[in-house]
């Protein structure tokens, strides 16, 4: 009897501690200790380091109540970056910032970022993200799942090889190019007379040392940070083919155990945290002369900067797989994304 007075007083003061709004300390008892981010990549890369600040910024706008522990490498799934958004649904994984390529077997639309050079210049990318196009991507991912907070961006993917210089779609015939797990991406390298190879990011580094692998696409920023120049990537192709934007995301469930005032200080940390880690993604491309560039050519690498005819040479090659897509993506969502990208302002 004694015990079950202590058991309804304990309700009563929490449900008592929820009606008057006290401190969320008294509601965050069934938190967890530690809650579990996904990432590709470590935070020597960019998009490594958003989480970390993403983690810190939750830390610190939550006194605490929310702690992160970061999980590169996606080692939650044994390295299956295709494998995440499903086990972000699941609840294996309790948040991550993800790349749209990755997500893209689970999420059709995501495709969109992955249409061959349909995204010009940073501007292109902005005017998609940051308007109605972004908007849209977030409500659908809301009804595949998962709770869509922030943008971030992993970069243009730009070519690299061991082989030789790429300036034409001829350059590419036979070459071997490692791919991340999209159909979309094997239609395009094989449009180019490439030929492409599916596998993860930790299978592709040995691969290019031992040179069973050719080449890759990957922002400049995994370049450098992986010191792609030491294991053979010797020619770099500036092509700006795709860009690669990340979302910030947490799992349903876990959102939902959150109150209120705890789920807007993640939604604006994860906001700042996007904001911060674009900036990275973009340091030393996007200023004018491209500081970035000269450093990588100054360890030995020959940079092909395409000229508009060349780069107009690849981009009617793919246009039959850019049409191919656009209708198993969603002709509206794909005629969206073009009206923004004319109207962008510079």
């Amino acid at each position: 009897m004694k015990l079950r007075r202590t058991l309804l007083s304990v309700a009563a003061a929490t449900s008592a501690a929820l009606a008057l709004g006290l401190p969320a300390t008294v509601q965050a008892q069934n938190y967890k200790s530690e809650y579990r981010m996904s990432l590709v990549v470590g935070t020597a890369f960019p998009w490594g380091k958003g989480g970390e600040i993403w983690a810190n910024k939750v830390r610190e706008k939550t006194n605490g109540r929310i702690n992160i522990k970061l999980y590169p490498g996606v080692s939650l799934i044994q390295g299956d970056q295709t494998r995440e958004f499903s086990a972000l649904r699941q609840g294996v994984i309790d948040m991550a910032i993800g790349s749209t390529i990755n997500w893209s077997p689970q999420v059709k639309q995501l495709n969109l970022f992955s249409l061959p050079f349909l995204m010009p210049d940073y501007a292109a990318i902005d005017a998609l993200t940051q308007g109605a196009v972004g908007k849209e991507i977030f409500k659908i991912l809301d009804k595949a799942g998962v709770v869509p907070l922030a943008w971030g961006e992993n970069g243009y993917r730009e070519l690299t090889n061991s082989k030789r210089p790429v300036r034409t779609p001829a350059d590419l015939k036979g070459l071997k190019i490692r791919v991340v797990g999209s159909p979309l991406f094997l239609d395009t390298f094989t449009a180019l007379g490439a030929n492409p190879t599916q596998m993860s990011w930790a299978d592709a580094q040995p691969a290019f040392a031992s040179g069973a692998v050719d080449g890759q696409e990957n922002p400049m920023s995994i370049f450098t940070a992986a010191k792609l120049h030491n294991v053979g990537q010797k020619n770099v192709t500036m092509w700006g083919y795709v860009a690669d934007p990340l979302v910030f995301v947490v799992n349903k469930e876990i959102w939902n155990s959150w109150t209120p005032a705890d789920r807007e200080a993640v939604r604006q940390a994860a906001i700042e945290a996007g904001k911060e880690e674009i900036a990275i993604a973009r340091k030393g491309l996007a200023e004018p002369g491209q500081p970035l560039l000269k450093d990588i050519a100054g360890l030995g690498v020959n940079i092909v900067q395409l000229s508009p005819a060349e780069r107009d040479a690849f981009v009617q090659a793919t246009r039959p797989i850019y049409t191919k897509w656009k209708g198993q993506i969603g002709a509206d969502l794909v005629n969206m994304a073009e009206k923004a990208i004319a109207a962008r302002k510079p």
